[in-house]
């Protein structure tokens, strides 16, 4: 009897796991444990398992990985929201790009809508690419709006080829700007990624195989 209960529990906790990592949205799947940290100078061992306590986040702390392409802020942003699901969390992942398009139609779509309040109501958000591209005035006091709404109910992790300081350029509004970065940057750990991109230094070929 106490087989069968164990098998039923892990049956549910697999299915609630399958549905929270459905909602997610990730591009695809990421794990720490496929992380190469040897590979990142700037990330060590200590500070990655540091990372994947969680601390962070059940503190609502944010974090922020800066670097060139290539490096993999975005597979260490995905693998700590596997990991946040792992233990429960709810977890969204958006591109820049997806989220400027969500909110600018969430009046009119009720998919869009129903997306960016599953955003709001997440514990974790992780917003990739952010100021990949300049905003117009519109699209920079929309993602103030969302990053009010997140600000102390939820983590965010940003992932960014551009730190703080450019910010203001590709915003726009230096209110906007100032009001967006005193939300982020309140409670936020900061890591800067560097070396070469793991994309080029690994690429494939077909010529390989002839």
């Amino acid at each position: 009897m106490q087989r069968v209960l164990s098998y039923e529990l892990k049956k549910r906790e697999e299915k609630q796991f399958a549905r929270r990592y459905k909602r997610a949205a990730f591009p695809e799947l990421k794990t720490l444990d496929e992380f190469r940290v040897d590979e990142q100078p700037s990330l060590g061992q200590r500070q990655l398992q540091q990372l994947r306590e969680l601390m962070w986040l059940e503190q609502h702390y944010n974090l922020l990985f800066l670097g060139p392409p290539g490096v993999g802020k975005t597979h260490l942003a995905i693998g700590l929201g596997v990991e946040a699901l792992n233990q429960g969390y709810s977890v969204s992942f958006v591109t820049m790009d997806q989220l400027l398009h969500l909110l600018k139609t969430q009046e009119i779509s009720r998919n869009a809508q129903l997306r960016v309040n599953r955003i709001i109501r997440s514990d974790l958000v992780i917003l990739d690419d952010l100021m990949f591209m300049a905003l117009d005035r519109q699209e920079a006091h929309l993602f103030f709006q969302l990053i009010n709404k997140l600000y102390g109910q939820a983590s965010i992790i940003l992932t960014s080829n551009k730190g703080p300081e450019d910010w203001g350029e590709l915003l726009g509004d230096p209110a906007v700007t100032t009001a967006i970065l005193d939300r982020i940057l309140h409670r936020s750990e900061v890591i800067h990624l560097t070396g070469d991109s793991y994309r080029l230094k690994h690429r494939q070929t077909i010529f390989g195989n002839f």
